[in-house]
């Protein structure tokens, strides 16, 4: 029964693929009121909008119905996609309300796409949206489309300005138009704790997978506790050193590096028997580059400049706790029931640990070649 159950996870999480040009990455909306009017810079993923992908919710665009519409898109050059994406905003920018005093009528201002490169990495495009604003209008409030996904929204050239995280059909609060409206170290660490959670569960495949390969060395939950200790000490320091831009490494070094952390972890655990001192220092050797991963998805959303320190740390809260039910539900399934059976290692520990290695070791050959 437990190496079936080991079986189906290991086929449910190889049937994901880790490939950035697919993952499903948030909108950074850029806005500000200029002469009058109001100017939102959208940086998205154009593609999947014109394929009509709906977003909300979405890990994966090969598991979207309109997948092959979506790589088709990608493959096309800048001045093919250009008109589709004035054609999608069209349809698309009635359901973007904006109140300011009345409705705010937006219109496309520019389309700035780059030209194809590398296949397998998204490419992200720029739609300049403006329209009037009423004189008399003191603040404005943003209605994010349902089936858009995620989006960061960030008011610019005010003082204290407005940092927000919305999901498909929610609204910002009225936003003053002067700001005012900055969050408060409260509320930029609340707001990146489920940032931080949701990158572990059920978005960050290679990091639990990393985890589970620490979980199922371990009989004993003090050994397990120190590896956990390791890995997040040392993901802690270069997320934070990441994040402030101290240091930087391409994500095609990264990625593939972070796969292979994943190999070496459960290959050990299928030939060593006891734990070696010199595991933990492996162990936070690999925490130091999932840490630089988690930190490239921090620079996706964007750190507010004002309540750096209290988001960084709630981002890093939500990792640690997405990493600690990754463990309690393994805990649960199967440290409960089988730690200490003589047989655990036989029928649980090494056939979970020679799963998560081809898995890793798949990944690994995908972000160096596929």
């Amino acid at each position: 029964m437990c190496l079936q159950v080991l079986l189906l996870c290991g086929i449910w999480l190889s049937s994901y693929t880790s490939g950035s040009a697919h993952e499903v990455t948030p909108t950074i909306a850029d806005f500000a009121i200029v002469d009058g009017e109001l100017e939102i810079q959208l940086r998205l993923n154009a593609e999947a909008f014109v394929a009509g992908i709906d977003l909300d919710g979405m890990l994966d665009t090969d598991t979207a119905e309109q997948a092959q519409d979506y790589d088709d898109l990608r493959a096309l050059s800048a001045d093919e996609l250009e008109p589709m994406v004035r054609l999608f905003a069209e349809d698309w920018l009635p359901t973007l309300a904006v109140e300011a005093g009345g409705s705010v009528d937006l219109s496309v201002r520019a389309v700035t796409i780059p030209e194809v490169g590398e296949v397998e990495l998204p490419r992200t495009t720029m739609l300049v949206l403006s329209g009037a604003v009423d004189p008399a209008a003191r603040g404005l409030k943003i209605n994010w489309p349902r089936g858009s996904g995620d989006v960061v929204m960030r008011q610019n050239e005010v003082a204290e300005p407005y940092i927000g995280f919305l999901t498909g059909g929610e609204s910002t609060p009225t936003i003053p138009l002067t700001g005012g409206l900055a969050q408060t170290p409260r509320d930029a660490f609340l707001d990146y704790i489920p940032v931080g959670f949701t990158h572990i569960l059920p978005k960050g495949l290679d990091h639990i997978l990393f985890v589970l390969g620490l979980f199922f060395f371990s009989t004993r939950l003090r050994p397990l506790i120190w590896q956990i200790s390791a890995f997040t000490v040392a993901h802690t320091i270069t997320l934070a050193m990441g994040s402030l831009g101290i240091v930087r490494i391409d994500p095609a070094i990264v990625e593939p590096l972070i796969a292979g952390s994943i190999v070496f972890v459960a290959v050990e655990n299928i030939f060593a028997r006891k734990l070696h001192s010199w595991r933990t220092l492996v162990i936070f050797g690999f925490g130091l580059l999932h840490g630089l991963g988690f930190a490239s998805v921090l620079g996706e959303f964007g750190l507010p400049d004002n309540q750096f320190i209290p988001a960084l740390l709630g981002f890093n809260v939500g990792v640690e706790l997405g990493q600690l039910t990754v463990v309690a539900a393994a805990y649960a399934l199967f440290g409960f029931w089988f730690w200490g059976h003589p047989k655990y290692r036989g029928r649980v520990a090494i056939p979970a640990s020679f799963t998560i290695a081809l898995i890793g070791g798949y990944w690994c050959v995908e972000r160096l070649f596929l």
